[in-house]
């Protein structure tokens, strides 16, 4: 479930940068991202996302997503409780694991969460590095993750 949530999540930001034209183009990209697609994937994933075909500023035909596409695409995705395996901290800092293709998607919802204590994440594959505001804040960050996700795993090293 997280590799087509990521793989959606990917469409949606090749879609707001503009580059999808057409459902060639994202088979293409995608593709280039390390997503094994056919079009007709492509074809269910421009529809889940509600992406819809209009015109760029220049005057070229480009998709683009609704605003109602993407209170779509957050009914389809997997909830955080479902991304957070397990929380870890360290000094100012917090480690997630996800599943695979999960840690992007875990990333921008933490970006986007409003939780203030934290100042930016770095995403991979199936981990997320979170860092915290405060010098020594990254247990209590791991204790709001945990809160955040709804689940029960934490370790704490110092």
């Amino acid at each position: 479930m997280a590799s087509v949530s990521a793989r959606r999540a990917k469409a949606i930001s090749l879609i707001k940068g503009g580059l999808i034209h057409s459902q060639s183009d994202l088979v293409k990209e995608l593709k280039k991202a390390g997503f094994a697609v056919t079009q007709a994937t492509a074809s269910r994933d421009l529809e889940e996302i509600g992406a819809v075909r209009g015109r760029s500023a220049t005057g070229d035909s480009v998709y683009t997503i609704s605003s109602s596409g993407e209170a779509s695409l957050s009914r389809s995705m997997p909830l955080p409780s479902e991304l957070i395996l397990s929380v870890e901290s360290s000094g100012n800092l917090a480690v997630i694991h996800t599943p695979p293709g999960g840690a992007q998607l875990l990333a921008s919802s933490l970006d986007h969460s409003g939780i203030s204590s934290i100042i930016g994440t770095i995403a991979g594959d199936d981990t997320v590095l979170v860092v915290a505001r405060k010098a020594s804040g990254g247990a209590q960050l791991a204790k709001e993750l945990l809160s955040y996700g709804q689940v029960k795993k934490v370790r704490g090293r110092k």
